[in-house]
Order: structure tokens, then sequence, then C-alpha cells
């Protein structure tokens, strides 16, 4: 059974490498923007780095999609906030998981017997620890929250 855990494991983590994209690819997407910028931002922009009045297309280029993205609406007007998540797994101890099946041979009765003895495995859950909140005005960066560790 390990054999086929580790196979699923490992197919879900390509299908993650596959989603990710690196700054160049997003620089590919949209050269024009990228181009239009000066030498001093496109490296900031290169090394995935932001700063207030940026639009939405540098914030992309630099950080790419957001995992969430909220508008709010007040009296002063409209913003809307991309979010921008790290995800980890945390060890969670072990767990009851049900019951293994175990045959043996009986010298005795001449005959194979069956049994089930408890399983147990190591339990892991995915969390997430929201890491750069970036709000807009007027679609520029109004504001960068960061975590610090």
């Amino acid at each position: 059974m390990r054999p086929r855990y580790f196979l699923a494991l490992a197919a879900l983590a390509l299908v993650f490498a596959a989603g990710c994209q690196s700054v160049d690819d997003r620089i590919k997407q949209k050269p024009d923007v990228f181009a239009k910028l000066d030498a001093a931002t496109q490296e900031k922009i290169k090394q995935g780095i932001i700063d207030l009045g940026y639009s939405f297309d540098m914030v992309y280029l630099a950080l790419g999609e957001p995992d969430e993205k909220h508008e709010t609406i007040t009296e002063a007007g409209k913003t809307e906030t991309w979010v921008y998540n790290t995800y980890f797994q945390r060890y969670d101890g072990t767990a009851f998981v049900g019951y293994e099946r175990r045959v043996y041979y009986d010298a005795n009765l001449k005959t194979y017997r069956t049994y089930f003895q408890p399983a147990y495995a190591d339990t892991y859950r995915t969390d997430k620890q929201e890491q750069i909140r970036v709000v807009f005005k007027d679609g520029k960066v109004a504001l960068i929250e960061q975590a610090k560790k």
C-alpha cells in the first residue's frame, strides 16, 4: 500500500509544479508592460519585490496570481485586495486509520485463519499562512502588509 501512497504524492507534486510560474514566464506573457518600466523597477520585479504605486500588472509580474482576491466598497471608494499565502504540511501525530487483515496458517488446525489488527499511520494536514496582502486603490498599490517571522 505504501508504494501507491508515494506514487499519489509524486503525482500531486507534479500537478503543483506544473501550476507554478516563474517571473520570467510572467514577463513573457506581458512583455509590453515590462518593457515600459525603467531599469530599476524591472530589477525589482525580477527579484519579486513590489512597491507602493505599482499597477495590477506590475504586481502580477513580480508575485504572480494571488491566492485570494477581495473587493471592498466604502464611502471613501472601492479597493481591491490581493492575498498571497504559503501552504505547508503540519504533522498531526499518529492516528488510528482502521484495521489491517492478517492471514496465518494454524498448524494445529491445519487451516488458514484470519484476524484483524488495528492499523495506525502518521497524519498530516495542510495549513496556510498569509504572507502578503496588497491593497489597490484606483488601480495602484496603496498598502502592502507582509508577515514577519
